[in-house]
């Protein structure tokens, strides 16, 4: 299986929304206009790139890249990535390494001294990212807003 990984585009857009409703299945899914608009704001977004996964002439996973710009490390940017999702019938085929490695080449590009992410509390999830070359260096904190 061959496994290309680019930036998305606004054709993507109904292909990433069925990778998001796997990710969050329980979320309401969104209105055409409300996800063009969405889209819309991101591609304007300076140094945000989602990046997209295909294989077998679909969309199989996706990455949301952001650069930070930062004024400590010498004012070397952090990339931070949210919502990585893969197909579930894409799964454990390369799939995610892909992503990830795409990530840092992007990150690496874009100057920043590290990249950064929060993962699910599954153990398959921090083998899968220690597997790609992350260590589990923080405790992270969210609070949801209404």
């Amino acid at each position: 299986m061959k496994i290309t990984v680019r930036a998305a585009a606004e054709a993507d857009l109904a292909g990433l929304l069925g990778l998001y409703g796997e990710l969050n299945p329980d979320d309401a899914p969104l209105s055409q206009s409300a996800a063009d608009a969405v889209w819309a704001a991101i591609s304007r977004q300076q140094g945000r790139t989602v990046l997209v996964a295909e294989a077998d002439g679909a969309l199989a996973g996706t990455a949301d890249c952001i650069v930070m710009p930062n004024l400590t490390r010498g004012g070397r940017a952090i990339l931070f990535v949210e919502n990585v999702v893969v197909a579930g019938r894409f799964q454990r085929r390369g799939v995610g390494r892909r992503l990830m490695e795409s990530a840092v080449r992007l990150g690496e590009s874009a100057g920043c001294y590290k990249v950064q992410l929060l993962a699910a509390d599954d153990e398959y999830v921090h083998r899968f990212y220690a597997a790609c070359g992350f260590t589990a260096a923080a405790q992270g904190f969210r609070r949801y807003v209404e």
